[in-house]
């Protein structure tokens, strides 16, 4: 089977705790190039002083403004598809905002249960390739545990599984 991994151009995301940054990590780690917008400063709520989230993903750019609600709207913006990862029992404003510009901006998206492997995988391989891919979803304190769930996920689906 072919890498997925080799049908992405790039994975965006806002280098948040959680799923941004798991998707950063995975990204890094499979070879696909990383990239995308954070705040102001880099702002995270783990790396709250400058460079911030810099400081880990030198690749990310940062926005004019500090508001996280730019960050993640230049993502999907800049991005051809967007998936977005998220438990049902986890309110996240965040995540709400990027699906309502996901969805204001006409962009291809899933918005996947983090634990659904088969349907992301599903949706993924449906896409064209080069695809930039924008990865969001709850940071960490909104749902503790969605790190290594999105790492978990995101390794199964863009990880090359080995031959039968």
């Amino acid at each position: 089977m072919v890498e997925h991994s080799r049908e992405l151009r790039r994975i965006v995301s806002g280098g948040q705790t959680g799923v941004d940054r798991a998707a950063l990590e995975l990204g890094r780690a499979t070879g696909i190039p990383i990239g995308g917008w954070c705040p102001a400063g880099g702002w995270a709520e783990d790396l709250a002083d400058p460079p911030g989230v810099r400081a880990l993903f030198p690749e990310l750019l940062e926005t004019p403004s500090s508001d996280p609600g730019v960050r993640s709207e230049w993502n999907v913006r800049d991005s051809n598809a967007t998936l977005v990862l998220l438990r049902p029992d986890v309110d996240s404003p965040g995540t709400e905002a990027t699906i309502e510009a996901v969805r204001r901006l006409a962009r291809a998206h899933l918005v996947a249960d983090v634990g659904d492997v088969a349907t992301v995988r599903t949706w993924l391989d449906g896409l064209p390739a080069g695809v930039v891919l924008n990865v969001a979803g709850p940071r960490e304190s909104e749902a503790p545990g969605i790190h290594d769930q999105a790492v978990a996920l995101l390794a199964a689906v863009l990880v090359a599984e080995a031959e039968a």
